[in-house]
């Protein structure tokens, strides 16, 4: 029985089965690489560039730049990985369909239930970020929601809910309601859509770095490292540009957002690692000359935590450059969740067709060729979230399960060239297994050290949850090869 119990736990789905899946797809190849890069920043370049560097900069100083490099380079080495087993396994799904090919079922499920963090759980503090943004902008015409409907907030009495000092944010939840409906419409839509937000907020970006140059101080970048690198120690946190890099890498998420999409993509053996690998380092080179620029203008103390860089550019008086950031910032949040969304769904679509979900979540619509129904409840769940319960310090819970994914992925490069040498790998990472192993170990040290010892309690309780969920339906309903 025991033996039995394993192998069904450890049970791996083939390379070769994985490819059948792929090319017997229902949904429609649409997306081409420079579609896909689009998705990678459309994650990446949003809510976390505008609202991450001012907290990160708090924690390092002008090193923030180091921070954004530091991350940026542990991400490169997954990004590698990924893209060798993305051209290699073009079917949906990401890490868990990695693991799934790899390390075995349950690992599997522990991956997509972490992904549950990075796409959806993250897209409802997003949409509130959106909310307030189009809210602020709404005031300078004089125009003000009613108290109820402007941010969220469950007031709970004694032994229940408190109603009447309960507040929703309703701009977020029918944001994400938009989207859900973008998303099930079409894939051809939802790129467009995309690409559109990711210039848009490209160029703000843009009109921030050239505009800020004319108030630009070198005096500023020192003493460049004033707050060192941080105390290195399980669950320290603090301040450092170790405990920054940790802050800032929720900014580096969405370039994987890319795999997730494989079965879209038209020739995916090369779009998928030059979307991958694309988007990360235009990614790397537009953070770091934010940061340099925004701490060229301003004193790293004086960073304002909330709005850094509307706060930096204000002495200017130029209404173009700030309605410039401000539009830049909606169309962000925007793509962050539109893409965010997206990966989940696909998530969900492939764990179902596994069996490791109920069916009815992988059925394609006949006409969109999307998953219309799941994306749909998907959004009206998110939704719920967005309107009633604060999510932020659940964004703390998004770069573990980031991390882990990105360990993962770099493990199963390792084990599949030892175990399948002769498998066909349109691109290969270079170096291994020494570049996975670097991907590993500064996920390990950059999760371990630059996040708190609460953060990592919350991450073992969503575990256990998702455990508990696993061995319920997915372990019982799965299929077995």
């Amino acid at each position: 029985m025991s033996s039995r119990f394993f192998a069904r736990l450890f049970s791996t789905v083939s390379v070769e089965q994985l490819a059948e899946h792929g090319k017997a797809n229902t949904l429609r190849r649409a997306l081409r690489a420079h579609d896909l890069i689009a998705v990678g920043l459309g994650t990446m370049i949003g809510g976390g560039i505008f609202t991450t560097i001012g907290p990160g900069v708090q924690k390092a100083g002008p090193a923030i730049i180091i921070a954004f490099l530091l991350a940026g380079l542990a991400s490169l080495f997954a990004a590698l990985a990924y893209a060798e087993l993305g051209a290699m396994v073009p079917v949906a799904g990401s890490a868990y369909t990695y693991a799934y090919a790899t390390l075995g079922q349950v690992v599997a499920w522990i991956i997509g239930w972490d992904l549950i963090l990075e796409y959806g759980v993250s897209a409802a503090p997003v949409a509130q970020q959106f909310s307030a943004s189009v809210q602020e902008a709404l005031h300078s015409f004089g125009i003000a929601l009613p108290a109820w409907a402007q941010t969220a907030h469950l007031a709970m009495g004694s032994s229940s809910i408190d109603w009447s000092h309960t507040q929703i944010d309703l701009i977020g939840a029918l944001f994400i309601i938009g989207l859900s409906a973008l998303l099930a419409i079409g894939i051809t839509e939802t790129a467009i859509s995309n690409n559109t937000f990711v210039v848009i907020k490209l160029g703000a970006l843009a009109v921030f770095i050239f505009a800020g140059l004319s108030l630009f101080h070198v005096g500023n970048l020192t003493p460049f490292a004033p707050l060192g690198w941080g105390q290195i120690a399980f669950g320290a946190s603090g301040n450092g540009i170790i405990p920054a890099a940790a802050l800032v890498f929720f900014t580096y998420i969405g370039f994987d957002t890319a795999t997730t999409t494989a079965e879209e993509a038209r020739v995916p053996q090369r779009d998928i690692p030059i979307g991958v690998i694309g988007s990360l380092l235009i990614g790397t080179v537009i953070y770091c000359a934010v940061a340099t620029v925004l701490v060229g203008i301003v004193p790293w103390q004086h960073v304002d935590v909330n709005a850094p860089l509307l706060a930096a550019i204000a002495p200017l008086h130029n209404a173009f450059v700030s309605w410039s950031i401000t539009i830049g910032i909606l169309a962000g949040t925007t793509t962050v969740a539109l893409i965010s969304l997206l990966g989940q769904t696909r998530i969900f679509y492939v764990m179902a067709r596994d069996r490791m979900l109920p069916p009815f979540v992988a059925a394609v619509h006949p006409r969109f060729k999307t998953p219309a129904r799941m994306t749909m409840i998907t959004g009206i769940i998110v939704a719920l979230l967005t309107l009633i319960v604060p999510l932020d310090a659940l964004l703390e819970l998004v770069n573990i399960g980031t991390f882990s994914a990105f360990i993962i992925v770099c493990a199963g490069v390792i084990w599949l060239r030892y175990k399948r040498p002769d498998l066909k790998r349109p691109f290969r990472s270079p170096f291994v297994p020494f570049f996975p192993l670097c991907g590993i170990g500064l996920s390990l040290f950059l999760s371990t050290v630059g996040l708190g010892r609460f953060t990592w309690l919350r991450f073992v309780v969503w575990l256990a949850v998702g455990l508990v969920i696993y061995f319920a339906y997915g372990f019982r309903k799965s299929r077995v090869t």
